[in-house]
């Protein structure tokens, strides 16, 4: 038995190693490649000073989401993060619903001057890269909006997304967190009437506020949406119902950037908002704000304002070269499960928990023959001097600050 269960675990992680060095020579091809394509006279425009300083806050913002469930956030509002640079800030509750992809952790807080009067809630990301890579391969569900008719946020069809689907495992994370999320931000807006509302996440964090986003528009709170290397959501069909509902512009803009209520901030290097793959149903939405520069930290100059769901000169110019790599390794990833798909590959469905997906694996008459083969394709990509996952890991935690450390001393940057 202990054998069985060691193999199922060593499968698992060769899984996940296979996926993330998939990635990763997208990365680097990315870097090499596609931006030396980019003419200059081609380049986005920049930030205006103003969202780049309010960029810049949200990252520390999000960042303190990382204390909760680890070194913690306490009243009024400290942490070993970014807490002292928050003037102003009163924490009003955390949560954390589970280590799961269908769980969620965050905090809701005040934002008092001389900070921006704002009811501001925080969505953490995941702590592994690996993990972000196997939950990035869940299969979408069928998208039905909030009814204001049907408080339960499953919706009653009165209000139609056509041929919408997201992302089944972020739902989930929404849906297990909605009650408490909604019960406090319903409150404050009740106390703080002339207070914004403001969300930010990170990762797949970003993926549940946008949804969570979605949800609170549709109440007629007119949430303001922040959210740093977010993974696609869902299909086209949900990116053009995202983008209506907060009328981000689908080419040349026409409302000034700071005023947009929707950005979706991406890094250079960062793979995860190119996830999960189009092939599998999934688009990135408009509202995109793209970090050029490599390393912490960047300049106002770095930070480009760029147009509609795929700006070639931003991140989903990278789309292509992912494309590529996909046919010469398509055979390392396991196809998101459907209605038609052989017993086998649903196996795919489980990897949203990990007990469920080596429940399943046990269960499979054909573990050891898929083992043996996941073996022979993928034991070439694991050469330590060529996997350098910390670079992957960095690229993702790095917008303006490096996310999701919560100690003292964290930053590279030098500015704490």
């Amino acid at each position: 038995m202990a054998i069985n269960s060691g193999r199922q675990e060593l499968f698992y992680i060769l899984l996940a190693l296979a996926s993330i060095s998939l990635v990763l020579l997208v990365r680097r091809t990315v870097s090499s490649v596609q931006l030396d394509r980019i003419s200059l006279h081609e380049a986005p425009r920049s930030v205006p000073n103003s969202l780049f300083h309010e960029l810049d806050q949200l990252a520390r913002v999000v960042d303190v989401s990382y204390c909760v469930g680890n070194t913690g956030l306490r009243k009024p509002f400290e942490c070993l993060s970014h807490c002292a640079d928050l003037e102003g800030f009163e924490l009003i509750s955390v949560w954390n619903t589970g280590p799961f992809l269908s769980d969620s952790c965050g905090y809701i807080a005040l934002s008092h001057p001389p900070s921006p009067k704002r009811i501001i809630v925080a969505f953490r990301g995941t702590y592994s890269i690996a993990n972000t890579i196997i939950d990035l391969s869940a299969y979408p569900q069928s998208y039905v909006p909030y009814d204001p008719g049907n408080d339960t946020g499953a919706g009653a069809g009165t209000l139609h997304c056509d041929n919408c689907t997201v992302h089944a495992g972020f739902m989930a994370s929404w849906q297990n967190t909605r009650s408490v999320v909604l019960g406090y931000v319903s409150a404050a807006r009740l106390q703080y009437p002339d207070y914004d509302l403001s969300l930010v996440g990170h990762s797949l964090g970003g993926a549940v506020a946008a949804l969570a986003g979605a949800e609170m528009q549709l109440r007629g709170w007119k949430p303001t949406v922040t959210t740093f290397g977010e993974p696609k959501v869902g299909n086209q069909g949900f990116a053009e119902y995202l983008a209506d509902l907060f009328e981000l512009p689908r080419g040349a803009a026409s409302v000034p950037v700071e005023r947009r209520r929707f950005h979706r901030v991406t890094h250079i290097n960062d793979p995860v908002p190119l996830l999960p793959l189009a092939e599998w149903g999934y688009e990135m939405h408009a509202g995109e704000i793209f970090i050029a520069k490599e390393d912490l930290p960047p300049s106002v100059s770095d930070v480009k304002v760029c147009e509609g769901n795929k700006d070639e000169r931003c991140i989903s110019g990278a789309a292509r070269t992912l494309m590529l790599a996909l046919r010469e390794t398509s055979s390392l990833l396991v196809r998101p499960q459907s209605v038609n798909a052989p017993p086998d590959l649903k196996e795919q469905q489980a990897l949203t928990h990990g007990s469920s997906f080596k429940s399943s694996v046990s269960r499979s008459q054909h573990e050891g023959q898929l083992r043996d083969e996941t073996w022979r394709r993928i034991h070439w990509h694991l050469n330590p001097s060529h996997l350098h996952l910390w670079e992957l890991f960095f690229s993702h935690r790095d917008y303006f600050w490096r996310l999701g450390l919560c100690i003292p001393g964290g930053d590279p940057t030098g500015k704490e």
